[in-house]
């Protein structure tokens, strides 16, 4: 059942997105198909998992036992982008359909704030491998939901009128905005 309340908490109470502003580049940049987020989410609950796996090992089994916590940031960041080339690489070997579905989305989470913050948190919560790798699933999980939601409505205002000023990026803001509040509705459902 903690497994469950960590789910919950992670996709609605705790949305890396909406409450923890984590992952906004791709959200405003590649959330203008459902298609296209959905892409994007499942890259990045497939890469947020392992990074959350690999980096975990490395701190708990590198970075503690020689006292060197303060490379953290640094070595997480390089773990991050070698797996990314790595998943890269492999998918490009054994499934080339999986790559070229995943196209641009793999490249693109190496630069995603989210998966980095994810990693981090897992540590600064002092959580068990398998608690943070529950927890790293529902983020991620929550990153896809938000983006898939957001790309719902970002074409949905593309079909509606929309004032000539508020054209563009600012309804896209005054968009997220709203879902971000809709998403606190959520606050006190469940704590871990």
């Amino acid at each position: 059942m903690e497994y469950v309340a960590i789910i919950i908490f992670a996709v609605f109470v705790n949305n890396v997105i909406l409450s923890q502003f984590l992952g906004i580049c791709p959200f405003l940049g590649v959330s203008n198909k459902v298609s296209t987020s959905l892409g994007m989410g499942a890259a990045v609950v497939f890469v947020m998992t392992l990074s959350t796996l690999v980096t975990y090992l490395f701190q708990h089994y590198l970075l503690n036992p020689l006292e060197i916590g303060f490379l953290q940031t640094i070595v997480f960041i390089l773990v991050i982008a070698a797996l990314v080339q790595m998943v890269e690489i492999i998918l490009k070997k054994v499934s080339p359909s999986l790559y070229q579905a995943l196209g641009v989305f793999l490249p693109l989470i190496t630069t995603n704030c989210a998966v980095l913050g994810i990693a981090i948190l897992v540590i600064q919560k002092d959580f068990s491998l398998i608690t943070g790798l529950v927890y790293a699933i529902g983020m991620s999980l929550g990153f896809t939901l938000a983006m898939v939601l957001f790309a719902g409505l970002r074409e949905q205002i593309e079909l509606s009128f929309t004032p000539k000023g508020m054209k563009g990026m600012p309804i896209v803001l005054v968009t997220a905005g709203i879902l971000a509040m809709a998403f606190m509705g959520f606050a006190g459902l469940v704590k871990i």
